[in-house]
């Protein structure tokens, strides 16, 4: 349990996965406690071409080398769920949810079990939580957590979605009162995928029964070292992608009792990114170009873009300093103009990342990826085409 750092890594990618990607099938307590999010709970049937993703991480002692991994690897995930499609041309919606385990500052009534965020697309709150996360010894339970998350999250009955839990760890899979088979059997009859890694020797893992935790949905077993350092490659376009990011943020107009904080919450996601290393932050930045970033719960220019609010019935209280006491058309015309400097911006960040990639794909190593990258995108995608995905 103490090597269990690998666990975090998952949680990266996962929240890669964070693009929530799901088709229309067929037819159509360490230095501080975790921030816990307070997700809505929508009673109404998820629709389609919706994607869900639960990540499991093992906090145990020596989680923190697989955590920064996964840190570093989460917009590598989101930027590749931008390319996904389903069989119906339509671009899927992404959910994550977020468990920790095994950790001795959770409760052990609990079973050092602790949902960190439901259901979410808000992608700098799913940054947010991972970044919350810390390590301690602890006991890791897989079979109860597994099982804890299909009791607490609200996965919905659709079949034409796509619903998938990566767990991690790196201690027996058997562990714990619950038998793990009850565990993964309960997710199959909801149609959940249970896909394990194994931070560790890949014939352990089988030893121990991660491989059959897998087998028993259908899902995909992996192991991966968790010790591998992944290579990051700087290019001509880095230091300009950065200041397109910095000038992108200026185009968000904060309003409501959301507003503030959740600003804030953008430039810390940002000063989080940059903090691990720059190429981390340049993947946000170009997460942040793409259609999976959306505020309309607090930026006013994506709330109009998805009519959640009318700009003549909201109060002045709640119009940023420089907007009140203006007329309903002016604000409209503000807002306009900043819709279409972002969309210029976006598209000039989306433009050098591809002569960015182009660069790296042509300096870049074999085998230079990061483990837990290559593990869950290959999961991932294998179980996205048998709902009807398409990668561009």
């Amino acid at each position: 349990m103490k090597n269990t750092k690998r666990l975090v890594a998952l949680g990266l990618m996962a929240i890669s996965m964070t693009t929530a990607y799901s088709c229309e099938f067929a037819s159509k307590k360490a230095t501080s406690e975790p921030l816990i999010a307070q997700a809505v709970i929508n009673e109404k049937e998820e629709p389609n071409n919706t994607v869900k993703i639960a990540l499991l991480l093992d906090t145990s002692n020596s989680m923190d080398g697989l955590i920064n991994q996964a840190k570093a690897q989460l917009w590598d995930i989101v930027n590749e769920f931008t390319h996904a499609k389903c069989g119906n041309e339509k671009r899927p919606n992404l959910q994550i949810a977020l468990y920790q385990y095994g950790n001795d500052n959770l409760s052990s009534q609990e079973g050092y079990i602790q949902q960190v965020l439901n259901f979410s697309s808000d992608l700098d709150e799913i940054s947010e939580k991972l970044f919350s996360l810390t390590t301690n010894g602890g006991e890791e339970y897989c079979g109860a957590v597994i099982n804890t998350s299909l009791k607490q999250l609200q996965w919905g009955k659709n079949a034409d979605n796509l619903k998938m839990i990566f767990i991690a760890g790196n201690e027996p899979f058997t562990q714990g009162k619950l038998n793990y088979k009850d565990a993964v059997t309960n997710a199959k009859e909801k149609d959940i995928v249970v896909n394990t890694i194994f931070c560790g020797n890949y014939q352990q893992g089988i030893n121990t029964d991660w491989k059959q935790g897998a087998s028993l949905t259908g899902g995909e077993y992996m192991a991966i070292d968790h010790n591998q350092k992944v290579v990051h490659i700087d290019t001509p376009y880095d230091d300009i992608i950065i200041k397109l990011n910095s000038k992108l943020n200026k185009t968000y107009i904060s309003y409501g009792s959301l507003g503030a904080s959740k600003s804030q919450m953008q430039r810390t996601q940002d000063a989080n990114a940059a903090e691990m290393e720059e190429a981390v932050a340049i993947k946000r930045a170009v997460s942040k170009s793409s259609r999976l970033y959306s505020n309309s719960s607090w930026d006013m220019v994506d709330a109009v873009e998805n009519n959640k609010i009318d700009i003549s019935e909201i109060n002045d209280d709640e119009l940023p300093s420089d907007l009140k006491g203006k007329s309903p058309k002016a604000i409209e015309s503000y807002l306009k103009d900043k819709k279409e400097e972002r969309t210029q911006i976006q598209n000039e960040i989306q433009e050098l990342n591809k002569k960015r990639e182009a660069y790296i794909a042509t300096n870049q190593k074999e085998d230079s990826k990061g483990a837990l990258e290559n593990a869950m995108l290959g999961a991932i995608k294998k179980q996205a085409a048998k709902k009807d995905y398409k990668f561009d």
